[in-house]
């Protein structure tokens, strides 16, 4: 009989924005180069895992009925390609995933699940792998998940692996929007007009929100364009936030979340409040970018 089967470790899988997104190249593989300023937001799913006389795997929370339960799942595959690099320390496990982030939805819900399951279990199954190890591990699940275990400010070039650490970044009050758009990643990629882009421009010292937003008008997400001809719904969630008197304006990602910025936590629970009010079944919440040492916010 297994000992401890009453011990469990719960870990957040925090949304993912990328404040800023450029396409700069493709390899001969066909993954596109990248480079992205990435935040994490206060705000995600929740991965927790057990010891268990056998392996089992449950989903709850607001989109858990919409992922599958199969291998097709991050969080199984996460689970199983740690088990297959410790075999002899991966006992059984009971996972729980408590879904609050849309399906395809641009802030790297699924990557997030993944990096929160490999930091879980490689804490329960007493992993002591090096970052590095468990960045490749994770890079073979999705070019997101490796930024994903680093949950923090960055920047990401290449393919999403090659990851610089961004110090002393300034929180950032933000509301999240999805009117219910999803998206296909390789779809947007395929419809790009431009691939060759120019890097994102130095990044200087950042003390504060409105240094954050002066650095992004400098800056793009050289996807929004794709999207918007492959999903035209974008623009409605843009507009919505444009409405609020955010500071600044931009979609996530391949999409179909956008967010927008704001001078206080305030008057970022106001424009939530507003945009619930005006479109009750949008996926719609008021946030903060993670920073060192903070705390992710409990799901209202």
């Amino acid at each position: 009989m297994l000992d401890h089967l009453d011990r469990a470790i719960s870990l957040a899988a925090p949304a993912k924005i990328n404040l800023a997104l450029h396409v700069t190249g493709r390899r001969s593989d066909g993954y596109h180069l990248l480079d992205s300023l990435v935040v994490f937001a206060a705000f995600g799913d929740k991965v927790i895992v057990r010891h268990a006389k056998d392996d089992s795997f449950e989903m709850s929370g607001p989109f858990g009925c919409e992922l599958p339960y199969d291998g097709n799942n991050l969080v199984i595959r996460a689970r199983d390609a740690l088990r297959q690099h410790f075999p002899g320390q991966a006992a059984p496990v009971a996972i729980h995933l408590e879904k609050h982030l849309p399906i395809a939805s641009g802030i790297g819900g699924g990557s997030s699940d993944a990096a929160a399951t490999i930091r879980s279990l490689a804490a329960l199954w007493g992993i002591k792998a090096e970052p590095q190890l468990l960045a490749a591990i994770g890079l073979r699940l999705g070019a997101d998940v490796p930024m994903c275990l680093r949950g923090r400010s960055l920047i990401a070039r290449g393919i999403g692996e090659d990851i610089e650490p961004v110090a002393a970044f300034p929180p950032l009050p933000m509301v999240l929007a999805n009117n219910g758009v999803t998206v296909s990643t390789p779809q947007v990629f395929a419809a790009l007009e431009k691939r060759d882009n120019l890097p994102l421009p130095a990044l200087p010292a950042l003390q504060s929100v409105a240094d954050v937003c002066a650095y992004l008008a400098e800056t793009h997400n050289h996807m929004y364009g794709a999207t918007a001809k492959l999903a035209p719904a974008i623009a409605d969630t843009m507009d919505a936030l444009r409405g609020t008197r955010a500071r600044l304006v931009r979609m996530s990602g391949s999409g179909g979340t956008c967010f927008a910025i704001y001078d206080s936590n305030d008057d970022a629970e106001i424009a939530a409040a507003r945009l619930r009010q005006r479109h009750p079944d949008w996926f719609v919440v008021a946030t903060r970018s993670i920073t060192e040492g903070s705390e992710l916010e409990p799901h209202r």
